[in-house]
């Protein structure tokens, strides 16, 4: 498969995927623990069907030095005995928000009332933000048919 445009040569997408890249920073320097993050963009990027990101998230995950186990329980953690009742908590908030025109009404408050039990208002607000920003960069990868594999961790830092 190969993508249906080179977003790396195009100097508008190329400036736009710089600007939500130094987003990307500004939240992985947050006080969402590290751990949670990969779990939320691992989880997104699965639910979107984003091959591109599940690859990449999977392997800086692991460079990071994520348990493998725990990566690949993401898919089913409501079943999985391996996560937090935080990361669980955050887990849930991303597959509402990443599902969020699946459910009439949005984001349950039962789901952000739990979130909100676990995280503080700037976790909150990073948790949330990273969110948008993971589906933002499946909806590109998946519209452009960005080929998946050939990640190597780190390859954007």
């Amino acid at each position: 498969m190969s993508a249906r445009l080179n977003a790396f040569e195009i100097p508008t997408v190329g400036k736009f995927v710089r600007y939500i890249g130094s987003a990307g920073k500004v939240l992985h320097d947050s006080s969402l623990p590290v751990a949670t993050q990969n779990m939320v963009t691992l989880r997104a990027s699965q639910i979107n069907g984003c091959g591109f990101c599940t690859d990449m998230h999977f392997k800086d995950a692991v460079a990071a030095g994520e348990d493998t186990v725990r990566l690949n329980m993401v898919a089913a953690w409501r079943e999985a005995t391996v996560f937090t009742e935080a990361e669980r908590a955050a887990l849930d908030l991303t597959e509402a928000g990443t599902r969020i025109a699946d459910a009439a009404g949005g984001v349950p408050d039962d789901v952000w009332e739990n979130a909100a039990k676990h995280y503080d208002e700037e976790q909150l607000g990073a948790l949330v933000s990273l969110i948008a920003l993971i589906n933002a960069y499946n909806r590109l990868n998946v519209i452009v048919r960005q080929p998946a594999g050939s990640y190597q961790p780190g390859q954007f830092a």
